[in-house]
């Protein structure tokens, strides 16, 4: 009875993981390959997935997608890893340094892209600010920084919410490493920037690449935050995708199918790669 008490504990989770997950991802697959019974289509094929790769909207939305999680997930690197060092010395104010550095933790992405959207947009609060203050002519001069092909308003989003949950978890990789292979290189005569260097960053190297996978691969299939900031074209992958599962023609559902079953393999194969990192690191 003992070695049944485990199984029978996980079966609520897990028949719901079944069910609404692994259901839902069987049922997109199903789709991307054509079935969709409502309108008559039962026949199994791959057209969808040819007609996705060979139309130049998915490219430059896929490119679009790979900028916006690239180039979120290298400054949010950046700024955590300045953060976590700073934090990581004592002095006056730190547990109110790292207090602020921290609280933003608990706010949705969506509630930081509105915020984002009043702030930075053309008729925003600092366009206003600034047509009041005489630095621009009139609210529209702002620099487009919401709406933009450049996902500019994405992308300092992503890099204002990514770079507290990245500068977290070095954070704490500095404080389980110590300084003590710091102080033994001070002693050989290492100056800080070859202690930061040769010392910190290899320590750290797991770390970082631990929480940029997770960064890069959330950033890469998110949907709500594009949606609300992004260009109509090109648009990012995931609201592309949604665009053309909530189209009026039905028969445009294996192509919105097929882009998700791209985001779905594109992530897994991040997340395969993230638990080959930690396996290698125990």
């Amino acid at each position: 009875m003992k070695k049944l008490t485990l199984p029978l504990l996980l079966t609520p989770a897990l028949t719901v993981i079944v069910l609404l997950f692994d259901g839902g991802l069987l049922l997109a697959l199903l789709q991307s390959l054509g079935y969709v019974p409502a309108i008559g289509r039962t026949d199994l094929s791959v057209e969808a997935y040819r007609r996705v790769f060979s139309d130049a909207a998915f490219g430059r939305s896929l490119l679009l997608t790979l900028w916006i999680a690239g180039v979120s997930t290298a400054v949010s690197t950046l700024i955590a890893l300045m953060a976590a060092l700073a934090l990581r010395r004592s002095f006056p104010g730190k547990r109110l340094a790292t207090f602020l550095f921290q609280a933003n933790l608990p706010i949705p992405h969506l509630v930081g892209a509105i915020g984002i959207l009043f702030l930075f947009s053309q008729s925003g609060l600092l366009a206003r600010l600034g047509h009041l203050a005489g630095i621009i002519q009139v609210p529209a001069d702002f620099p487009a920084l919401v709406f933009d092909p450049y996902a500019l308003g994405i992308i300092l989003e992503y890099v204002w919410k990514s770079s507290v949950f990245t500068g977290v978890i070095l954070l704490a990789a500095l404080q389980s490493i110590g300084e003590e292979y710091e102080d033994v290189a001070q002693t050989l005569g290492a100056n800080r920037w070859q202690r930061l260097r040769h010392v910190t960053l290899p320590l750290l190297r797991p770390a970082i690449l631990s929480a940029s996978i997770l960064v890069f691969a959330f950033t890469f299939g998110a949907f709500e935050v594009p949606l609300l900031l992004g260009a109509r074209f090109p648009s990012a992958l995931p609201v592309l995708a949604y665009r053309l599962y909530t189209d009026v023609d039905l028969n445009a559902r294996p192509e919105a199918m097929a882009m998700s079953i791209i985001i779905a393999v594109i992530i897994t194969v991040l997340i395969a790669f993230y638990m080959q990192l930690t396996r290698r690191q125990r």
